[in-house]
């Protein structure tokens, strides 16, 4: 009995016409739409740069014709303040060399947005002087939730063995009738 095995012929995986970009720049109709991908991915990270963080992905770029810009916002509010910055972002990418003198914006709901981290805090530890200035703040204020926060921070930042005395205390806050109780 004579058995024999088959083995397919693998493509070279260096070559390119096994990556998809390669079979791209290979095909004349598919080069002209990897070029205009790229120059799309190129004007948006230009956009972008000159964008504030929290809205660098709010946008894409739809189309470039005739020195117009067409870019699909995630929301009419992104789009309103887009506006307002429409002047700084043309002149950066004319910095850059492009040729537009326009920006067009189109509104399209679906458009995810992505998560904004926050930036880190910047919080500084109370000096004396600081703490100096809070005790003074505490003893001309009138007794109510104001002062009640002030003698708080006073108590978080000081050690403990110095104690703070509020200018009032929780239970004799005044409240205002029809309103609930102070908590």
């Amino acid at each position: 009995m004579v058995t024999s095995t088959f083995r397919r012929a693998r493509p070279n995986a260096n070559s390119g016409s096994s990556h998809l970009i390669g079979w791209l720049g290979n095909e004349p109709q598919a080069a002209s739409v990897l070029a205009t991908a790229q120059l799309h991915i190129k004007i948006r990270n230009a956009v972008s740069a000159a964008l504030p963080l929290a809205m660098r992905g709010a946008f894409e770029v739809i189309k470039i014709e005739s020195n117009i810009l067409t870019l699909t916002v995630s929301s009419a509010a992104f789009a309103a303040k887009f506006r307002q910055l429409a002047p700084r972002v043309t002149t950066h990418i004319q910095s850059l060399g492009w040729n537009l003198t326009e920006i067009k914006l189109r509104v399209q709901g679906g458009m995810s947005l992505p998560p904004v981290s926050k930036p880190p805090r910047e919080a500084r530890i109370l000096d004396a002087q600081d703490l100096k200035s809070f005790e003074d703040l505490n003893q001309q204020l009138r007794p109510g939730p104001l002062a009640d926060a002030v003698a708080r921070l006073l108590k978080h930042h000081r050690s403990q063995a110095q104690v703070v005395t509020p200018a009032s205390t929780h239970g004799e806050t005044p409240v205002e009738p029809g309103l609930g109780t102070y908590k």
